[in-house]
């Protein structure tokens, strides 16, 4: 399963948020920094108000929604590569998840201590990035010094690596994160192989307070870390409220909707983080249904027919033999499968096809 760290400076509401995706109260959330030293890791389940559309139409009273893998990690400070902090533990703790969810104070609070002093969300992001960049500087030039001789013997491999971190290596100088690097598609799988803390898909989590999640749009921090976001790294910017995911925790989800709506609020910012990590993952959901029940089954982006059926059982992969398919929109539309299939919509595809996000699949395999 792939994992998405939860990262940001002491004290901006990590281990809050981390308890509110995971619905637990693992981590510890105090007013001091690093509570957190060892991660805590949870399976969080993805909202997807599809599952209940499709347990209506199967008729069935079972619903089991895709997972992902959260990780909540140690804040970070001003001279981490350098080893301040908890340093090089916090950076090996980042290196080993698949993408960042990096968290941003964008509240006032003077109850709650800010290691820098002061709010400014911008300087705390490019603080992170700062350390992150730093990190991988220093791994692109060993890693180019280690290569070297193998290069100027004509290894076609040493080569190709050493052109690809040549200009990693002027980008990171320049304080600016891998991800932004142009680079070719057979550049890019190059350097995925070199584990660079600022290759990572990012997305920010600004966190305001209880009373200004309705207002968020017009919350100056949060527009900075918009603008900020969209100049440097064109990632997803979503706003939360981890104080208030962490009181909907103990609550019924009638109540935590009353709650919601008393704040003036139709919907909880966890599930936009939840679902917007998934994607980010490169990660996207197909279903069964039928009626024993109705699952959700993550696959990757590009995935085929026979690689989703393996998602299930390696023998459905191995003896694949098609896929009878029906789009989410158009199942709904019809109102069951039946009515697909007089309509046209209900389809068989073969080895090459490329499942499609909230395609309803039913595998047909021999071994």
């Amino acid at each position: 399963m792939l994992k998405a760290g939860i990262v940001g400076l002491p004290n901006v509401g990590k281990s809050t948020l981390f308890n509110a995706v995971t619905r637990t109260r693992k981590a510890v959330a105090a007013n001091y920094p690093f509570c957190t030293i060892d991660p805590n890791v949870g399976i969080v389940t993805v909202p997807d108000a599809r599952l209940e559309v499709l347990r209506k139409i199967a008729k069935t009273s079972v619903i089991i929604p895709a997972a992902v893998e959260f990780v909540d990690i140690a804040g970070l400070v001003k001279g981490a590569a350098q080893g301040e902090g908890l340093g090089n533990k916090f950076l090996t703790h980042i290196r080993e998840v698949d993408a960042i969810v990096q968290v941003v104070r964008c509240f006032e609070d003077a109850d709650i201590h800010h290691v820098a002093g002061a709010i400014d969300p911008v300087r705390d992001i490019e603080t992170i990035i700062t350390e992150l960049v730093l990190a991988d500087l220093e791994t692109v030039k060993k890693r180019r010094e280690k290569g070297a001789k193998d290069a100027k013997r004509g290894d076609k491999a040493a080569i190709a690596e050493a052109e690809v971190l040549a200009k990693l290596e002027p980008h990171l100088d320049q304080g600016k994160p891998a991800l932004t690097v142009e680079l070719t598609p057979e550049e890019k799988v190059l350097a995925k192989s070199f584990y660079l803390l600022t290759d990572k898909p990012t997305i920010l989590a600004a966190n305001v307070k209880e009373g200004d999640l309705a207002t968020a749009d017009t919350n100056p921090y949060v527009a900075k870390v918009r603008e900020w976001a969209a100049a440097h790294i064109a990632c997803e910017t979503v706003v939360i409220s981890a104080q208030i995911e962490s009181d909907l925790v103990d609550l019924t989800p009638e109540e935590a909707q009353e709650f919601l709506s008393a704040l003036g609020v139709s919907e909880s910012g966890i599930g936009a983080l939840i679902r917007g990590t998934y994607h980010l993952l490169g990660l996207r959901t197909y279903f069964t249904a039928g009626e024993k029940e109705v699952r959700a089954w993550t696959i990757h982006a590009g995935d085929t027919a026979p690689q989703a059926a393996g998602v299930i059982h390696s023998d459905f992969e191995r003896g694949f033999i098609k896929a009878e398919t029906v789009a989410y929109d158009a199942l709904v539309k019809c109102g069951s499968v039946a009515a697909a299939r007089e309509k046209g919509l209900y389809r068989m595809e073969g080895k090459e096809y490329v499942v499609a996000d909230g395609d309803v699949l039913l595998f047909k395999f021999n071994v």
